[in-house]
């Protein structure tokens, strides 16, 4: 871009410090121009022949004369960039502004400089959609966030009405939008929502870019957010890396808040007074509107999301795996002295080197994997019976090592340290059991019941067990939370002796 001239004021005063004699270096110090105008002004009125006094008949406009008559009159017109397609340009990898330049360059050599060409771009950038302005790259983020807004769906048996989470996910360099409705915001919704969305996609971007919502992140930070260990493996079965946005950073999900405002302007408003008697229904209408909204056409770009998306987007995703994710859920776990982890009342086996230790528990519908020090150890079908034992041979230890000290004949001494009573109550547990080691776990619940009610009341409420035939840690806890222990239980005690079996309860059961 051609310099900006000086004013006529500041050139005559160029040329009166000149004549009194001052260098070039302290006439731009007192005009405070670069010494490089100075010296191209001085020139000027050089081949002008032009000194200080300047003739009195001689007006700025016969100076500026002398002094420009070798400029053109009329300025050079420069070709403008097609700025759309710097636009597109820019979100494919590896393209840069300076690039773009170049290559304007070359087709239009008098063209605007590089500082110019940049600033142009700029200036056109400011007059688009705040969410189209980031040059996000092509297949590289996907925004994920929730409508503020939800949709009614009513129960057709009871009339009552539900309200349905909406989910929304945007392409960064497309704005390509899916939206789908969901009974909750809850993990497993949320995860489900995710697979559904690459498969809308038909590909994989290689980033998803959650809001910090506490389903995917489990501890906001602005540096650091600790993601969900169920959505860390989501993102590791579709190779995915997560950066959810940064707390009060707006900036940082401009993309998906324009989308989520999209979807409540173009499908949920235009919804609101339709009835919905099922999620499956709301969802169908949402698709229909989906397809118009992805093709509707932009009003300050070319084309439309889905042309972009298909242009962009779609030659950029990565491939979806051979299966979609299958949801899993993680927990932490200690294993037992009997070598068996507790998970939703069910009781699996791992190697009893473990016995103490506490492990990583990945529970998908149908099975039960378990990692420690993330290795997996074993696996198991995952069973939904409560009380069930779902133990491996293999697990089992081979001998008694100097760790592994506890036998039946053990447990029974020490409940002997309570009384008679408890150590039998123990050994009928012990050995109503396939393998012994599967009545460990209550034999030491009854133990250590001595420490909240002491040894004598456990001792009475195990022969009160024992006389009623309810063999289990649960009866003895029970007994002794309603004081039962604390009455005769002589009459039980012979009649248990005469007619004794183990289906046989006794009324003290029933209480």
């Amino acid at each position: 871009m051609a310099k900006e001239r000086l004013s006529m004021r500041k050139i005559k005063e160029i040329l009166r410090l000149k004549g009194l004699g001052l260098s070039s270096r302290q006439i731009a110090l007192s005009v405070k121009v670069a010494r490089s105008t100075v010296a191209d002004y001085l020139e000027r009125a050089q081949r002008a022949k032009l000194t200080w006094p300047i003739p009195a008949d001689l007006d700025d406009v016969a100076l500026q004369g002398m002094l420009f008559s070798d400029e053109e009159v009329k300025p050079r017109l420069r070709v403008e960039p097609d700025y759309n397609s710097l636009h597109d340009e820019l979100k494919k990898k590896g393209v840069t502004l300076q690039l773009l330049w170049q290559e304007y360059l070359d087709s239009y050599p008098d063209g605007y400089r590089y500082s110019q060409f940049c600033q142009l771009y700029r200036d056109w950038q400011g007059t688009i959609d705040p969410c189209m302005r980031l040059p996000h790259k092509a297949g590289e983020k996907a925004f994920i966030d929730y409508a503020g807004m939800t949709m009614p769906v009513v129960d057709k048996d009871s009339g009552e009405v539900r309200e349905a989470q909406i989910f929304v996910a945007a392409l960064g360099a497309s704005s390509y939008t899916y939206a789908e409705a969901t009974w909750t915001q809850e993990l497993h919704n949320f995860i489900s929502s995710h697979t559904r969305a690459f498969s809308f996609f038909g590909g994989v971007p290689e980033i998803l870019v959650p809001d910090n919502p506490k389903q995917g992140v489990t501890k906001a930070c602005y540096y650091d957010p600790d993601i969900n260990p169920t959505y860390q493996d989501m993102a590791a079965h579709y190779g995915v890396a997560i950066i959810p946005t940064r707390p009060r950073a707006p900036k940082d999900k401009a993309k998906v808040e324009s989308a989520v405002q999209v979807v409540e302007r173009w499908i949920l408003a235009p919804l609101r007074n339709r009835t919905f008697f099922s999620l499956s229904e709301l969802n169908e209408a949402i698709f229909e509107l989906l397809v118009k909204l992805n093709e509707r056409e932009f009003q300050k770009l070319d084309g439309s999301r889905r042309s972009l998306f298909e242009e962009l987007d779609r030659p950029a995703l990565r491939p979806l795996p051979e299966r979609a994710y299958e949801f899993a859920a993680w927990k932490k776990a200690k294993v037992n002295i009997d070598y068996h982890i507790e998970v939703k009342g069910v009781y699996y086996s791992v190697p009893y080197q473990l016995i103490g230790t506490k492990v990583d528990v990945r529970l998908t519908s149908t099975t039960v994997e378990i990692f420690n020090n993330n290795k997996r150890v074993t696996s198991h079908i995952r069973s939904h019976k409560k009380g069930t034992f779902c133990t491996i041979h293999e697990h089992r230890p081979k001998s008694h090592r100097e760790y592994l000290e506890w036998t039946p004949s053990r447990i029974i001494s020490w409940a002997k340290e309570t009384g008679e009573a408890t150590a039998g109550l123990v050994q009928k547990i012990i050995e109503s059991k396939p393998h012994p080691e599967q009545g460990y776990r209550a034999c030491l619940g009854i133990i250590r019941l001595a420490k909240r009610y002491g040894k004598d009341r456990v001792e009475a409420a195990s022969l009160r067990a024992l006389a009623t035939g309810a063999v289990r840690y649960k009866s003895v806890k029970s007994i002794l939370e309603t004081g039962l222990d604390k009455t005769p239980v002589e009459e039980q005690m012979a009649l248990s002796a005469s007619i004794y079996h183990e289906n046989v309860r006794g009324s003290d059961y029933y209480r």
